[in-house]
């Protein structure tokens, strides 16, 4: 790591401070005459329920509770805080956006080993339109971004924890006293990327994908540091002295915090479904063991599953913002959230105003993932660069699952735990780009050209997008300016 560690938590704190500024500001704006927009109208409300109940939703009214409790727990205590109106409902997800700023910048820093790339992924990551608006709304994605990302930095810590656990027992000279490689004792790391993955597949059940890539990537780093220590078995010292480790940390651990955060609807008997095993009278046949709680659970599982699963496209009246997995990549299918124009909106200098925000990726950051892609798959597979090879799976493991059942109804907020990980790769290129001073003063200095180019026009594209990430007041001639491609119509 590098050896400027308080410079590197400095510049840490004040790149959050500036995220945290630019998330929190007027936060409460816009709303639909004091309600919530967009799919806030879902999940706001569900919140104020669980608020009102102790943790748990009980609208027999309109049951859509398709999704587990946690967000909504979140979003419940920002509105415990300030009260129910916007700012009470967006706060949590505004501090979960702050969080993902300075992770960014801490795992950047680590897998780069450069305090300057670390501080420049966090530039990005502030100027993504993605991550800023969902920020910005009490809606779920940004908090299973937030926990997606934190496993990840744990794992990053993990890696190098267990590399230097096997360093000293090769310096010692106890690494090789068994063909599988020594025991590496407790994990802690491991435990917290665990942890993390719980609270994201508490979030949504889409947080199983990351239980999936994630446990693989540790698997991976496992065998390469055993065979980096010359571990005669590598492989099998992993399968031996690794793997039952970590399924409890990366699939017990998150089920057990899954089902913890359960604890209100278990408690209560008027919770959404919470009897439903006996009120429907439901044969348990092999899972008559199982107490009648958890068989409930289950099969409110089921039917939510059931909703997922056949919510499917309507072939003659699709939603308007609806948008396939391969179009995700590159942003091509914003999503709008608020429009208002007419009288009623005033403040753009001119009688015809516009206020909108409008879900898009700033497009000098993603129109370059398919680039970034490409190079990182070239990377991992032909030059064995783990780090790439790391970003591509947490990148990966957020797109390539919705290719399973393409009739789905889709949206592109689905994408948002994709972002940090699509700023993690092209803050590896950058490095790349930049190059090290030891290449010399003129190599170096055209990289930081390049670089700083680059980041900067990063900004002004997001400075660009503002008043429709926003909802500021712009003229009818602005927000046609700002619609590039006709798919953002």
């Amino acid at each position: 790591m590098p050896d400027d560690r308080v410079r590197g938590w400095v510049i840490t704190g004040i790149i959050t401070l500036v995220g945290g500024y630019l998330r929190l500001q007027n936060l409460g704006f816009p709303t639909n005459q004091g309600t919530p927009v967009f799919d806030e109208k879902h999940y706001v409300p569900q919140a104020w329920q669980m608020l009102r109940n102790g943790g748990y939703e009980d609208n027999y009214g309109y049951e859509l509770v398709v999704h587990p409790p946690l967000a909504k727990q979140l979003i419940a205590a920002g509105e415990w805080l300030v009260g129910y109106n916007s700012w009470g409902w967006r706060l949590s997800a505004a501090l979960a956006g702050v969080l993902i700023v300075f992770l960014t910048v801490r795992i950047a820093r680590r897998l780069t080993r450069s305090t300057l790339l670390g501080a420049i992924a966090g530039v990005l990551v502030i100027c993504d339109g993605v991550l800023h608006l969902q920020s910005r709304m009490g809606m779920l994605d940004i908090f299973i971004a937030l926990f997606v990302l934190a496993a990840f930095g744990c794992l990053l810590c993990d890696r190098d924890q267990v590399r230097e656990r096997l360093a000293v027992a090769v310096g010692e000279g106890w690494a090789d006293e068994s063909k599988f490689g020594p025991r590496l004792g407790f994990r802690w790391w491991r435990f917290g990327a665990g942890l993390m993955l719980g609270l994201a597949f508490a979030v949504k059940w889409s947080g199983l994908y990351y239980m999936l890539a994630f446990g693989l990537l540790c698997v991976f780093f496992d065998v390469a540091a055993r065979r980096a220590a010359g571990v005669e078995r590598p492989w099998l010292g992993t399968v031996v002295r690794d793997v039952a480790p970590a399924l409890w940390a990366i699939v017990a651990i998150p089920v057990l915090v899954y089902l913890g955060d359960y604890a209100a609807w278990f408690a209560s008997e008027t919770a959404t479904d919470r009897n439903l095993a006996e009120t429907k009278n439901l044969d348990p046949g092999f899972w008559a063991w199982v107490p009648a709680a958890l068989r409930s659970l289950g099969a409110y599982t089921v039917s939510v599953l059931d909703f997922h699963a056949h919510l499917l496209t309507p072939k003659d009246s699709p939603h308007a913002y609806e948008s396939k997995p391969w179009t995700w990549p590159m942003g091509l299918r914003p999503m709008l959230y608020h429009y208002e124009s007419g009288d009623t909106v005033t403040g753009c200098g001119d009688r015809d105003c516009v206020r909108a925000t409008m879900l898009i990726g700033t497009p000098a950051l993603w129109w370059l993932a398919l680039p970034m892609l490409g190079w990182g798959l070239w990377r991992s597979l032909f030059t064995m660069d783990w780090r790439y090879a790391a970003v591509l799976v947490g990148y990966l493991a957020g797109l390539l699952p919705w290719f399973l059942n393409l009739d789905r109804q889709m949206y592109f907020f689905y994408a948002t735990p994709m972002a940090p990980f699509l700023i993690l790769g092209l803050t590896l290129i950058l490095g790349q780009i930049l190059g090290s001073a030891r290449r010399g003063f003129e190599r170096r200095g055209t990289g930081l050209l390049v670089v700083a180019l680059y980041v900067g026009l990063v900004v002004a594209n997001f400075v660009w997008l503002w008043p429709i990430l926003n909802a500021d007041a712009i003229t009818g001639e602005r927000w046609q300016a700002e619609l590039w491609l006709p798919s953002w119509r």
